[in-house]
């Protein structure tokens, strides 16, 4: 099977938007306000945002509502072409742990994340439907350590499932993940050392078990 380019995509994507003179809106998920920098960036001239905060994933409680808040404190300083809205989702961090049950010692970037995925895009897909928007999507793809291919096939899946367009992409692409880090620097964000939920809080600190 032919390797796909998702970035390529996601450009001829936003070009026959261009051509139509439409600008469709965009139900978007993200995990940080770091993540969202260059997705923002990139996709704001052609889409009117919703970013929707939903991670029921993250450890501790606090670094759920750390993060919330510097998602909601950046939207309020980029200078988008189209206005971004906001939308939090539950903290139902009971519905991660079991949905990951059995998985707890299993490494990062298996498949407790596959399903940490599929329970965030299916949360955004299911959203994005009730709200009548045209397309979803993710900001996870900026990160050098999200696999693209498994996003898109979880996005795409969903997709068919609830009718709801995907947009699919890989952010970290031309240099997706250092404009990110850029950008935090730049508005002083918050960056978190780990991907956000405790079995990788304590791969990344072993010290503090």
């Amino acid at each position: 099977m032919e390797k796909r380019n998702y970035e390529l995509e996601m450009e001829r994507m936003i070009a026959r938007l261009s051509e139509e003179g439409r600008v469709p809106t965009l139900f978007l998920h993200s995990c940080c306000a770091p993540c969202s920098s260059y997705v923002l960036e990139r996709l704001s001239e052609f889409f009117r945002i919703t970013v929707f905060y939903y991670n029921p994933n993250l450890y501790p409680d606090e670094e759920y509502t750390h993060r919330a808040k510097e998602q909601q404190a950046f939207l309020k300083k980029f200078p988008a072409k189209h206005p971004i809205s906001f939308l939090e989702g539950v903290f139902d961090k009971e519905r991660f742990l079991e949905a990951v049950r059995g998985m707890e010692d299993l490494p990062e970037g298996g498949e407790r994340c596959s399903v940490c995925y599929r329970l965030r895009l299916e949360e955004t897909a299911k959203q994005a439907k009730e709200g009548g928007f045209e397309f979803f999507a993710t900001t996870l793809s900026v990160s050098p350590k999200k696999d693209a291919l498994r996003l898109n096939t979880i996005g795409e899946q969903l997709a068919d499932i609830y009718g709801v367009a995907y947009l699919t992409s890989d952010f970290k692409k031309k240099n997706g993940y250092l404009r990110s880090c850029e950008l935090s620097k730049e508005y002083g964000m918050y960056r978190q050392d780990y991907c956000g939920c405790a079995f990788s809080y304590r791969e990344r600190h072993p010290s503090e078990e």
